[in-house]
């Protein structure tokens, strides 16, 4: 049975006890988290956010690309975020290739390379303050002084500060 049918029985189920009726658009904690796409990463627990309160931003390493700087620019600018968070993880996948070897597989798999950066990494610590930085340097945002950055365990739940 292809997984969509268990997920849309499990809407059905969600909807049938959905009791929060309308939020706001505008995050109450105004408030935007950036995070890797790892499926061992349940964000909203991990933080203890509700629904209505953050923006959740995810992608493969939680890397601040171009298309990251787009939403939290939106975020900032139409809906309110003051405050930015980016959270890494141990045991990323993006730490067991290259920038090189990933572009060349895509290349002869596909006759042509791709556009967008890789961005694998082997020190996650200094990925987190790369992204910090990029977060604190763009011109796009209105708010860059309230950047914070964590590695998640995956094995233990815990976060852990990184230092810019």
């Amino acid at each position: 049975m292809p997984a969509i049918d268990d997920l849309l029985e499990n809407n059905r189920a969600f909807a049938a006890r959905f009791d929060h009726g309308h939020l706001d658009v505008r995050p109450s904690l105004h408030l935007a988290v950036v995070a890797c796409m790892d499926s061992r990463l349940d964000v909203f627990a991990a933080l203890g956010l509700k629904d209505g309160q953050a923006h959740v931003l995810r992608n493969a390493g939680g890397v601040i690309t171009d298309d990251v700087i787009r939403s939290l620019a939106i975020s900032q600018r139409r809906l309110g975020t003051k405050e930015v968070v980016l959270i890494h993880h141990t045991d990323c996948g993006l730490q067991l290739i290259t920038d090189d070897g990933f572009r060349a597989e895509l290349q002869e798999a596909t006759g042509m390379a791709p556009s967008f950066a890789i961005e694998s990494f082997t020190d996650v610590d200094e990925n987190v303050r790369q992204s910090i930085a990029r977060v604190r340097h763009s011109p796009f945002l209105l708010h860059r002084d309230r950047v914070s950055g964590f590695v998640y365990d995956v094995d233990t739940g815990v976060l852990r500060e990184v230092e810019p």
